[in-house]
Formats: C-alpha cells, structure tokens, sequence
C-alpha cells in the first residue's frame, strides 16, 4: 500500500512541476496544445494495453464492457455537474468562465486525476511491480494539464499561492487514490479488479474526449493528430519493452 501510495504521489507530483511551468515560463498556448496533444497519445496507449487489454486478460469480455461503460457514465455524468458552473474551461490556458469558482477547479481537477492515480495503484495488483507505461502516461499527461489550468488561472487573476494548494490537494488526493486502489483491490476477485480497470479506462477515456483533446486542437490545429500518434507510439514501445 504505502508502494502505490508513493507511486501515486510521484505521479501526481507532475502537476506541480506542470504549474511551476504553467506560471513562470513563457509557453505559448500553441505548444500548450501540442503537449496536451502528446499527452493525450501516451494515456490512449495506457488505456489501451495496460488497463483494458490486462482486465480482458483477466475476466473476459464482460467485466470490460461493464467497467468502461460504468467508468464512461461517471465521468460523463461529474463532467456534466462541472460544466454548468463553468468547469469545462479548468484546462483553458487563457482562463475560466468569469463565474466559475474554485470548487470547479479542485472538483474537476479531481475528476479528471483520480481515475489515473487508481489506475497506478491498480498496476501493482498481483505483486508484479508498478505498471511502469501506466505511471509514465499519468506523469506525462499530468503536466501539460497543470500548465495549461495555471495559465489559466493566472489570466484570470487567480494567486500562486492558491494554485499551487489546489495542485498540492490534488497531488494528495492522487497519492491516497493510488494506495485505495491497491489496499482495496490486492486481495479481490479477478473479476471485481479486471471491472475497476476498465472502470478506469472508461473515465480516462471520456476525459480525454471531453476535455483534453478539444482544447489541444483548439490551440494547437491539426498538428495535434500528429503528435497524437507519436505520443501513443512511445508509450506503447514503453509497455512492450517493460
């Protein structure tokens, strides 16, 4: 537990160094884009090989389809409360809607790290060692989240000192989720841990429909498929090496 705990928290650490870049260094929201978009590749092939492909390998056919489908409507529906308080723009580097307030960034921030983080703990899950594809796609995709809601913070006035809470309250929250999702699942049936990996991917999944991909091409046009691909090509050479 206290090993997926650190794991988590290693993987969470990513959106401090994300808003430490996202506040200080002169990234243009076209890069922002393209990072986002690099980011957005690297978790598809988490997605794909080390969460859905292993929950097959594990119970079959239904429990995928059950768990993405579950983790798919939860997200889609927590998605759905932000969005009319204004969190569809928390990944917004020129800034959120006017009348969003903070608990729709901590709460969308946590919408959008959980499901990752418990995807870390999940890795450990049979005493094989941390899913090193899945902590590098968390840690990844983490920071140019973090960069891009800290511009955006910023532009909308918002203090360092306040930024860096939330990020420092997600990083907690990603760290006690890594370690629930390997106290809770270390010893479960195959089938209940094969539902919550899918679970995972299915959350994941719809995040990054929703929220990440729509911003990258925003800001960054069609050379956003392109690295895209590269993003989802090094992760999967990452997982078949391991």
């Amino acid at each position: 537990m206290l090993e997926a705990a650190f794991w988590g928290g290693v993987g969470g650490a990513a959106l401090l160094l994300g808003a430490a870049a996202g506040i200080w260094l002169p990234v243009s929201t076209r890069v922002i884009g393209l990072v986002m978009g690099f980011g957005t590749g690297v978790l598809f092939s988490a997605v794909a090989f080390e969460l859905t492909e292993e929950a097959f390998s594990r119970s079959g056919t239904l429990a995928v389809v059950l768990g993405l489908l579950g983790g798919a409507l939860t997200f889609f529906l927590g998605d759905w409360f932000l969005d009319n308080r204004g969190g569809h723009r928390r990944k917004n580097p020129e800034g959120m809607h006017p009348d969003a307030g903070p608990l729709a960034l901590v709460l969308g921030a946590l919408l959008d790290g959980i499901p990752e983080s418990a995807a870390i703990g999940i890795s450990l899950v049979g005493g094989s060692g941390i899913g090193i594809a899945v902590l590098v796609a968390v840690f990844i995709s983490n920071v140019p989240e973090a960069l891009s809601a800290s511009s955006g913070m910023r532009a909308d006035g918002i203090s360092i000192g306040r930024i860096f809470g939330l990020w420092g309250a997600v990083t907690a929250a990603s760290t006690v989720a890594a370690a629930l999702g390997f106290a809770v699942l270390g010893d479960a049936d195959p089938v209940v841990v094969a539902t919550t990996q899918s679970f995972a991917a299915g959350a994941i999944l719809t995040m990054l429909s929703d929220t990440m991909v729509p911003e990258a091409v925003k800001y960054a046009g069609r050379w956003v498929g392109l690295v895209t691909v590269v993003g989802f090509g090094s992760a999967f050479l990452l997982s078949a090496l391991a």
